[in-house]
């Protein structure tokens, strides 16, 4: 059985200016991808709940959240951001308030989770944030937080993002978290390029989740399948669980070769010399 619940926004004020350090919802790609699923995870485990989403942003993701949520609070600490996501969602159980990570506009114990996805990395005070967290937080409150792994975003990938000022690698993470809370549980992700094989019953933790912006779907079995695979005999069948086959180096690879091509087409070098007196002239002014 699937679920989905829409968005109720018909009249959109303009776009904030990109800047590249936040999501915006005209942006589709990896990105988009990352952000969606956290939201989607989140809001499952809000349903009915008080929750607080720090550094929310352009807003959407609150908004994704108070669809499902007793009441959401969306704190960010740019005033253009909360004056945008204020005009574009609009909801009974959804408000924003301007206000930092390290020092929280609400009192003592009065959420129940809070959320904050791609928040750490973007200042340096970690402990003071994770002090107000637990500080709004009900007793047994839950906090639901994502920072880039500095192991595999940074250093491996020779990656440096100008808006981030202090990254972390697992341990630390962990270790951050653990200073403040009894139980403390990782979940790790990336976005591959894939095909997923999933049991025709219930998979076993298996979520499938899709949507926009304005709306996510959740289902807890694989739907819309495009192939049926069958595994038949008269003794025993095997266990096959649930598996996905990476084919982002694949899909590189693909995208290179035609980059290649297309630079070695003729139309690409006719209009290329068509250009060249103007790109000339450019390089001169």
């Amino acid at each position: 059985m699937s679920t989905e619940l829409a968005g109720s926004n018909n009249s959109m004020p303009p776009e904030l200016p990109p800047t590249g350090e936040r999501l915006h919802t005209s942006e589709h790609g990896v990105s988009m991808l990352e952000h969606l699923h956290r939201y989607a995870l989140a809001r499952s485990l809000c349903q009915d709940r008080n929750v607080l989403d720090i550094a929310c942003g352009e807003g959407y993701g609150s908004n994704l959240l108070a669809q499902a949520s007793a009441r959401v609070i969306g704190v960010d600490i740019s005033a253009d951001a909360i004056s945008h996501a204020a005009a574009k969602y609009k909801r009974n159980n959804l408000c924003f308030v301007e206000g930092s990570a390290d020092r929280i506009p609400l009192g003592a114990g009065v959420v129940d989770i809070v959320v904050s996805f791609e928040t750490l990395e973007h200042h340096d005070r970690h402990l003071e944030m994770i002090s107000e967290t637990k500080r709004v937080l009900r007793p047994e409150g839950m906090l639901i937080i994502s920072t880039p792994d500095k192991l595999h975003y940074t250093d491996l990938p020779n990656y440096l993002n100008p808006f981030h000022q202090k990254e972390l690698y697992l341990e630390e993470f962990r270790g951050l978290l653990r200073s403040q809370f009894r139980n403390v549980g990782m979940l790790l992700q990336k976005v591959v390029y894939c095909s997923l094989i999933s049991p025709e019953t219930k998979a076993q933790g298996f979520t499938e989740y899709w949507g926009t912006y304005s709306n996510i779907g959740s289902s807890e079995m694989l739907e819309q399948q495009v192939y049926n695979i069958c595994i038949a005999s008269d003794a025993e069948l095997p266990e096959a669980g649930l598996s996905i086959f990476d084919g982002s180096d694949m899909l590189a690879e693909d995208i290179d070769r035609r980059v290649l091509l297309y630079a070695n087409s003729r139309s690409y070098r006719l209009g290329r010399a068509l250009t060249w007196p103007l790109r000339r002239l450019l390089r001169k002014s």
